[in-house]
Formats: C-alpha cells, structure tokens, sequence
C-alpha cells in the first residue's frame, strides 16, 4: 500500500439532483433515475491534503463551481439546461464526504497523470 499525498471527496448526489436530471427529458414512471442508481455513479476528486475543517471549507468555496460543472455536464452537455451555479445550488445537488487520507492499494500500477477530457465522460461507442 501506499499513501498518496491528498485529500479525498466523494461526491454523491442528493435526490434534488436526481429530479433535475430526471426533468432533462419527459419520462414518468421506471424510466425515471432514482437516487439510488445515480449513487452509483458518485465521483471521487483529490485534493491537496486537508486536515482541518476550516482548511475543507476554503477548498469547498473555492471549487465547487468546477464540481458542480462537471456533476452536471456529465449528464448535461447543454450549459444552458443546468441550474444557477452557486453555492445554494452545489449544496441543495450534492452530498460530499471528506476523506483525510488518501491509500493507493494497487501494489503494481504506477499512478499516472493525464488532463481530463470531457470525452472520458460521454459514451464513446458511437461511431
């Protein structure tokens, strides 16, 4: 094992979230998300490493604009169907778990950086 030098936040969404993306396109009944499938689908961003809740805090205000957007452009595309982004709304979306340490558990795979490509995010068998 091996201990990263970061923080972690899970991030999961509440279910005001899930009715919006559910109001995305006119379904009713089992078509419709629930919560609990779109649990499943929680992301999970490292941070530099925080140790205190006032530290969490600063980081919190400084970046929710860039999780909201990227919670919501992985359902949405369109910029111009989400919500107001603020930080009413990132609380009222998304439920966020702090975790202090950070273990890579993978005892084989060296950990690699890339940039992050909005693609990564849409389904790609499409040709």
């Amino acid at each position: 094992m091996k201990l990263v030098n970061r923080s972690a936040l899970s991030v999961r969404p509440k279910q005001a979230f899930v009715d919006w993306i559910n109001s995305l396109e006119a379904t009713e009944g089992e078509d419709d998300l629930t919560l609990e499938d779109a649990e499943r689908e929680s992301t999970i961003y490292l941070i530099p490493e925080m140790d205190t809740e006032d530290a969490l805090r600063a980081c919190l205000h400084e970046r929710f604009a860039d999780i909201l957007e990227n919670e919501l452009s992985a359902w949405e595309e369109n910029s111009r169907h989400w919500p107001d982004i603020n930080e009413v709304t990132f609380e009222f979306f998304l439920r966020v778990e702090h975790s202090y340490l950070c273990v890579d558990l993978d005892e084989e795979a060296v950990l690699e950086q890339s940039d992050f490509e909005d693609d990564l995010l849409l389904d790609t068998d499409e040709v």
